[in-house]
């Protein structure tokens, strides 16, 4: 296993050092910042994403199924657009939660529309990868300082901004 980070000589700490960095040093370069935040979002959304997978759905699928829960009737363009991914591959994402038994289709009135909603198992599935997810980062943040911990809280409006427009 590669470590990227030292222990403070007199610490013997690798969190002292980016406790220190933030407090410190304070990075107003937005690519820096970039820089340093992206590699440890990226192994943050890995492991959320695991958790899903160890129920046998993939991460889009939970993003679909959980899109189609807020919104009954919703159709294959809209889904697509909000995943940012075309028509005709939402449409085999679409089949193949039909396949498993996640998603049912409905035909509108005039026949053209159909309308998607998930069934009793894809509420469970969600339930239980929500609860995955919640239970894998609260472990985690459970290791950290008081301190550590009211830090990262503060963050979280900041890092809403930053996918609100995503």
């Amino acid at each position: 296993m590669c470590s990227t980070t030292s222990a403070h000589p007199r610490r013997g700490n690798s969190r002292f050092l980016w406790l220190t960095a933030l407090k410190v040093n304070v990075i107003t370069d937005p690519v820096g910042v970039a820089n340093a935040l992206r590699p440890t979002l990226l192994r943050l959304s890995r492991n959320l994403q695991r958790e899903a997978s160890e129920l046998g759905v993939t991460p889009m699928q939970v993003s679909v199924l959980g899109h189609i829960a807020r919104c009954p009737w919703i159709g294959i363009g809209a889904l697509a657009k909000l995943e940012g991914v075309s028509r005709p591959r939402m449409s085999l994402v679409v089949q193949k939660l039909v396949e498993q038994g996640l998603v049912t289709t409905v035909r509108g009135a005039d026949r053209r529309r159909v309308g998607l909603h998930v069934t009793r198992d894809a509420t469970n599935v969600l339930r239980s990868v929500r609860s995955r997810r919640t239970a894998w980062l609260s472990s985690r943040l459970q290791r950290l300082d008081p301190d550590e911990l009211e830090a990262i809280e503060a963050a979280i409006p900041f890092l809403v901004k930053l996918v609100e427009d995503a």
